[in-house]
């Protein structure tokens, strides 16, 4: 398949829903071959049977030992390389913050932010030889503060510095690292989270209000951020954060 991502191989975990299923759709329309991954089995499956020929899916739990490693190690077997990374995989987290168990506070911590590093590793481990790109998707809680979310935001936090460091160190590898930064987006996730809120309405329409463009990000919104950061024409570009946002964390 022609496209700006001919020839590429690309990982994208949490690619069984919502954002991370769009990543996948658009970067293999863009004509890279992929291995997806994700905890949920059977829509993951389901997915890459529909985008057919040069789609593999493995289902894993990234807070494992040897998942990260196993993953990219199944990149170079079925395809010889591995081009492009994109750590997408992650747990939600609401409460309180003076009262959060440390048991959930490790858990968040222990898919948003210890798995991405550990597939950060192997992936550019991989990806030495001829470089490559590193896509982590963030989120707009790593640069303001919103009450009831401070250890997901600080777990998203550590991936976006974690990205500076990481793009300056494997520069000199030809390895690129960016992040995307997602505002308010219309997933099934968020569709729940809507429904379970007293007055549906009135919450989207509050919530879409506070954002300049007057909508809810898609998930193909961010997959577009994504498709061109793997791509050539980001050529020149490392260590920076695409906020795709809608303006939110402009104001």
């Amino acid at each position: 398949m022609s496209g700006r991502l001919s020839e590429k191989v690309a990982l994208v975990t949490g690619a069984t829903s919502g954002i991370g299923a769009a990543i996948a759709v658009r970067l293999h329309n863009e004509g890279a071959r992929l291995v997806l991954t994700g905890r949920n089995a059977s829509p993951g499956q389901h997915l890459a049977d529909s985008l057919g020929s040069g789609v593999h899916f493995q289902a894993a739990d990234l807070t494992e030992m040897n998942s990260a490693q196993n993953l990219v190690a199944t990149c170079v077997e079925l395809f010889g390389t591995i081009d492009i990374l994109v750590n997408n995989a992650a747990i939600d987290h609401v409460g309180e913050l003076t009262t959060v168990p440390i048991e959930d506070i490790r858990a968040v911590f222990e898919t948003n932010t210890f798995a991405a590093i550990q597939l950060l590793q192997h992936g550019a481990l991989a990806m030495s030889s001829r470089g490559g790109s590193i896509i982590n998707i963030t989120s707009r809680l790593a640069a303001v503060g919103v009450a009831s979310m401070a250890i997901y935001s600080a777990s998203k936090g550590a991936i976006a510095a974690l990205t500076r460091a990481a793009a300056v160190e494997l520069a000199p590898l030809g390895i690129r690292v960016n992040n995307v930064a997602p505002g308010m987006t219309k997933t099934p996730l968020f569709d729940a989270w809507l429904a379970s809120q007293p007055d549906p309405d009135r919450i989207e329409r509050e919530t879409v209000s506070r954002i300049p463009i007057g909508r809810l990000a898609t998930p193909d919104d961010v997959a577009a951020a994504v498709c061109y950061l793997s791509s050539d024409d980001a050529a020149y570009i490392t260590g920076t954060t695409i906020a795709v946002d809608g303006g939110y964390t402009a104001q």
